[in-house]
């Protein structure tokens, strides 16, 4: 009973956000806009929101009381599932992660109907319910996650075992939270286009929009990369698999829209790029949909492989982005766009800026569907790994660091000044000397493990410390009180990403790792190993049963340079339900990286195959993403607060790019 009053709450989300596509065509036919038709669209968005949310919240409570008489539920869940996990496998499939994505939509599209003081307000409103709607009827017509078993089983098939984890309720909750908000980025773009007016407000409400959705998916995709690093049991944190580029995707558009629109509300530049960064954003969050469900690439996230799925998103793509650019085609004449008079300056950098995220998409995007088109063309299969993607995307980023050390260095077109040689030159030798200094000293104490000198580690060291130092600088020279504010939380967003980029040189070039047979000490055997700096023993096997698998748990200790010893506890997990087996690695953290044990195939009843790693500076990366999208946390926290509380200091905030 109530799966299908889930099932009608779907239904009327589709039909309310028809209603409100049918009112926004006939305004824009008639091209009347008054307050009643705006006013409707807004009460639509609301119901939209409050149906999906009903039928979200229903799903889950099917998993939530194993009511497997629904297809869905079964496939995805079990009784013996812990609660939590219940909840969070309403999104852990095809069928129920497009509901998710309804709800959040239309959620959205709430947010871009609060205001409709203008025509191109009302236009992005309904603009917001056509793409509710198209998901909607998606969902209800190809992806019906209420679908109805015509045997009602006893038990569940259960969670895939790598989802039961807490980065499935954290994860994907976050990235569908970004991916679906740059689709109100879209829409007030679009919005815009078609009436071609209110120019200064637009890139306000531009900024706020993607901003927010800009933190949603950097902080999605920093979870997954924790995430796959502790739970695939791979060591790694990017394997440049085919679903994690599609998230990377847009983060690299939205990253140039966000430096792009910052220009376009500051200095009335760069106003085409914004608005084709904000379509183009949207269209590839679509596409790792579209990666994602229709089976035409191989990846370990991929949990559809219907490709009519995969083609109807595809046909969804293709109206969107070509209905979006035939309007900015038709409107392009009428975007007044000051021009770029003065090279050394912050608005060519962010030019520049621009212009890499866009070369580093091109080759993100070649490089995940080269191996697609080429099996189409009918001429074999071929892989494109991460040798691919290093070769190319390591010099974009050294130069991007670089470009970003230079910019606190620079004014704003509008302000005169000199360029600081003196002061770069000696930020860049300090810098360097430092770098130099740090690996020469890194590769000489870990000589024993064969690490040697990078000349690679050594440019990207100097370039995150140059970054660091010319952004401490500029933090010290902050004279006005409103200003330091900002240039405290973008010298903080700049230096994460610093960060992130030693710390991911640094575990490419210095981590090192040992396989070995091990178990407890047995007549003829040896439980210990040296390995690096730490001794590790192997102490005994624990055997233990949870819930929803049984475990066997190594139990080893590891003794650190100084004396001092630790327990890890890696483990191999059955599933009894999906019949399948999983790795639990041990991580244990210390300041420049962490040991991380794996137990392998049982070679004997005592022994395992052992994998035993060393990831330097891991968690460097993990900080320097956390620093970014806390960063952009205080930037709209910053917004809201000026907005709503200190309007007095408006005007003044407003000059800030300026200072």
């Amino acid at each position: 009973m109530l799966a299908n009053l889930g099932l009608f709450c779907l239904i009327l989300t589709a039909v309310v956000s028809s209603c409100g596509v049918t009112l926004g065509l006939y305004s824009l036919l008639l091209r009347k806009q008054t307050v009643v038709p705006a006013t409707i669209s807004r009460s639509l968005s609301a119901v939209a929101f409050l149906f999906s949310g009903i039928s979200l919240l229903l799903l889950s409570y099917a998993f939530a009381s194993d009511d497997f008489s629904l297809l869905y539920v079964s496939d995805n869940s079990n009784s013996a599932l812990a609660l939590p996990f219940k909840i969070a496998a309403t999104w852990g499939g095809h069928q129920g992660s497009m509901l998710f994505w309804v709800a959040i939509i239309s959620g959205w599209a709430v947010l871009v109907s609060r205001r409709n003081n203008s025509a191109s307000d009302f236009h992005a409103s309904w603009l917001m319910l056509a793409l509710v709607a198209i998901f909607s009827w998606f969902t209800l017509l190809v992806s019906n996650p209420f679908a109805m078993n015509e045997v009602m089983p006893l038990e569940g098939r259960d969670l895939n075992p790598m989802l039961q984890d807490i980065g499935l309720i954290i994860h994907p909750p976050l990235l569908y939270v970004g991916y679906v908000g740059f689709a109100s980025v879209l829409a007030l773009t679009c919005g815009y286009l078609i009436e071609a007016k209110d120019e200064a407000d637009i890139f306000k409400r531009l900024t706020r929009h993607t901003l927010l959705a800009w933190v949603f998916l950097s902080a999605g995709i920093i979870v997954g990369a924790g995430w796959a690093y502790y739970e695939l049991g791979w060591g790694g944190w990017w394997f440049w698999d085919p679903v994690e580029n599609a998230s990377l995707l847009p983060w690299l558009t939205a990253t140039a829209l966000v430096h792009s629109v910052m220009a376009s509300r500051k200095q009335g530049q760069l106003k085409v790029w914004t608005f084709s960064l904000a379509i183009v954003t949207f269209c590839l969050s679509i596409l790792g949909t579209f990666i994602v469900r229709s089976g035409v690439l191989t990846s370990v996230h991929a949990f559809a492989v219907d490709p009519n799925k995969g083609l109807t998103l595809l046909g969804i793509l293709s109206l969107v982005f070509v209905s979006a650019y035939v309007l900015l085609i038709h409107r392009a004449a009428s975007i007044k766009s000051n021009a770029i008079s003065r090279f050394s300056s912050k608005n060519t950098f962010i030019l520049w800026a621009i212009n890499l995220f866009v070369l580093a998409t091109a080759i993100v995007l070649l490089g995940t569907f080269y191996p697609m088109l080429y099996q189409l063309l009918g001429l074999g299969n071929i892989s494109v790994g991460a040798p691919y993607f290093n070769l190319l995307f390591a010099p974009l980023t050294i130069i991007a660091l670089v470009a970003m050390g230079l910019s606190p260095l620079l004014k704003w077109q509008a302000r005169s000044g000199v360029f600081p040689r003196k002061l770069a030159l000696i930020s860049a030798s300090v810098s360097a000397l430092l770098a130099f200094t740090f690996i020469r000293y890194y590769a000489h104490q870990d000589s024993e493990v064969a690490a040697t000198w990078s000349t690679y580690a050594f440019v990207t060291t100097w370039a995150a410390l140059w970054l660091t130092v010319t952004h401490v600088l500029r933090c010290l020279r902050v004279r006005k009180q409103e200003y330091r504010y900002k240039v405290y939380l973008v010298s903080v967003a700049h230096i994460g990403v610093a960060i992130l980029a030693f710390g991911a040189s640094m575990n490419s070039y210095y981590s090192y790792e040992l396989t070995v047979k091990f178990g407890p000490t047995k007549l003829g055997s040896n439980s210990e190993v040296q390995f690096g700096d730490y001794k590790i023993n192997y102490q005994h096997t624990k055997l233990y049963v949870a819930p929803s698998y049984t475990a066997e748990q190594g139990v080893i200790e590891i003794t650190e340079p100084s004396g001092n010893s630790v327990i890890a506890r890696p483990e191999k997990r059955h599933y009894p339900v999906r019949v399948m087996n999983m790795t639990e690695p041990s991580l244990t953290p210390y300041w420049n990286g962490d040991v991380y044990i794996t137990l392998g195939e049982k070679i004997d009843p005592e022994h395992y195959a052992v994998r035993i790693q060393f990831k330097a500076f891991i968690r460097w990366i993990g900080i320097g993403g956390l620093l970014v999208v806390f960063a952009g946390i205080g930037l709209l926290i910053r917004g809201v607060w000026v907005k709503q509380f200190n309007p007095r200091k408006r005007r003044a905030i407003t000059r800030e790019y300026q200072a």
